[in-house]
């Protein structure tokens, strides 16, 4: 047989194919009205197993066998988003628990950051609050954390990701432990400073402190300083308050221009870190499940088996809602081997159909799905 022939007889079976699996949705569409008029659930794990087993055994052959439990899973899965489609046209939608503002209130609010009076985030809390408003810091991101939670701050400023070394995972898992709501973001350029004191000139340092993290940016710069000792210090305004208590002419911090000038130390040499576009995206949480209404990113958790096939179906929720994904983490969940919490960021707004859907479709196949926020 030539091959405009078998291509000829397989556009004949796609065609059947293709009436069959528009009869199929019809039948489905029944099935949604059916779920909607008595509640029941739009997902039901164990009548797709039964169902994935069964076409299993009419094939033949092995391939055959894995294939066809493939396809039909993304029918089934297929039918489970239009279902939800159909629900929320009937305004079976669950309640996300978040209420739409025009702004997030603002006056005479109380802000907590991680670090000390210098440190970026500092610079990030007075860069979306402004000088005007009450800001303290705390030693650690988990206090933080606490502080926004018991009600001893309104808002608290975390960062949660560096476009030169990525993901703040620590913040990722505080973002669980606690229930804090992200209900807005802003982003500081990392500008690294070498800052000395007052008497000092660039060839006299002998050491430089500053966050690990600062000096694996500014590597370049620093394997350029030979006999210079690198010392990793908690926070980069640590380090710089640190040069100005010891007021060692040798002795240097890595940290932004902001600090240098808040401890009134010089600087030496601006703008020394590797990647000049270098930025930090940080996250503004408030224990309020607010969102304004202009909010264009949604971020939510939840957690999947480590089987074949699981996250591809829960980002065909995405796909079928026309929602565009921005970012995915993974974190193992502590005590349950193999198994994984997903972070995702989409694109829209909590109001918008097309997300209430995919959330809907997320949450009844996913464990322990999780809105963090939209902003």
């Amino acid at each position: 047989m030539d091959l405009q022939e078998c291509r000829k007889q397989l556009d004949e079976i796609d065609q059947r194919l293709v009436e069959l699996f528009e009869e199929r949705m019809k039948i489905c569409k029944n099935v949604a009205e059916y779920k909607i008029a008595t509640e029941k659930p739009v997902f039901d794990g164990e009548r797709e197993k039964q169902k994935l087993a069964a076409v299993a055994g009419l094939s033949h052959g092995e391939y055959n066998q894995t294939a066809i439990q493939e396809l039909f899973a993304q029918i089934m899965a297929i039918s489970r988003r239009y279902q939800y489609r159909m629900l929320a046209e009937h305004g079976r939608q669950q309640d996300l628990g978040y209420q739409q503002v025009e702004m997030l209130p603002m006056e005479g609010v109380r802000v907590v950051y991680q670090g000390v009076e210098g440190a970026y985030s500092h610079a990030a809390a007075l860069q979306y609050f402004g000088e005007e408003a009450e800001i303290y810091h705390v030693p650690t991101f988990e206090e933080a954390m606490q502080k926004v939670q018991e009600g001893q701050a309104d808002y608290g400023v975390l960062p949660i990701e560096n476009s030169t070394a990525g993901a703040v995972i620590d913040n990722y898992d505080l973002q669980i432990k606690y229930s804090n709501y992200i209900v807005a973001e802003t982003f500081v350029p990392v500008c690294h400073a070498l800052l000395g004191c007052q008497d000092a000139k660039a060839e006299d340092i002998r050491t430089v402190f500053s966050h690990p993290q600062a000096l694996m940016q500014c590597s370049e710069f620093l394997n350029g300083q030979k006999g210079v000792r690198q010392i990793s210090l908690e926070n980069t305004a640590v380090a710089a308050k640190k040069v100005v208590e010891d007021k060692d002419k040798t002795q240097a911090a890595i940290a932004s221009e902001i600090a240098g000038r808040l401890y009134g130390l010089k600087t030496l040499q601006p703008r020394i870190q590797n990647n000049k576009n270098n930025t930090t995206r940080f996250i503004i949480i408030s224990r309020r499940p607010l969102y304004r209404k202009d909010a264009a990113k949604v971020s939510i958790t939840f957690e999947l088996p480590h089987r074949s096939g699981t996250l591809y179906n829960i980002l065909g929720h995405f796909i079928f809602n026309g929602v565009n994904m921005r970012m995915i983490e993974s974190r193992p969940i502590p005590g349950r081997s193999w198994e994984y919490r997903f972070f995702v960021d989409i694109e829209g707004n909590l109001a918008d159909a097309a997300i209430q859907n995919a959330l809907s479709g997320v949450a009844a196949e996913a464990g322990n799905m999780r809105i963090l926020g939209n902003y």
